[in-house]
């Protein structure tokens, strides 16, 4: 027997609904990567560009940069849906997506505020 939550039956469909059923990004995109909106990513939006999810994203990276474990908290998506419309929003121009340097670039350490606000972006999931 499910639980009701008070969330209508296909409340986890919607969000696949919005990737068009894709499950896979176009760009792939690391769970701790950040994302920045561009200059076209608020035009766009100032516009009512296009659906309401890039709206929401694009209005939440507009002036913080965020990382993708955050936004899919924040907007209570499923992360591989998040890494979807980020990874068309960037493939559009419409946002900047910071990969995290790898330790094979000669960088030792990660920077802590980074993982304290992927930590925190993945409490809220």
């Amino acid at each position: 027997m499910m639980e009701d939550r008070g969330e209508p039956a296909g409340a986890l469909v919607r969000p696949y609904a919005v990737t068009q059923g894709r499950t896979r990004p176009r760009l792939e995109i690391a769970i701790e990567a950040l994302v920045e909106t561009t200059t076209r990513g608020r035009s766009a939006n100032a516009n009512g560009g296009r659906g309401g999810e890039h709206r929401v994203i694009a209005s939440l990276c507009d002036g913080r940069v965020q990382s993708l474990a955050e936004i899919a908290a924040q907007m209570r998506l499923p992360l591989g849906v998040a890494r979807v419309l980020i990874a068309d929003m960037a493939a559009d121009g419409m946002v900047a997506v910071y990969e995290p340097t790898s330790l094979e670039d000669g960088n030792d350490a990660v920077g802590t505020e980074l993982l304290e606000r992927v930590l925190s972006g993945l409490r809220r999931l």
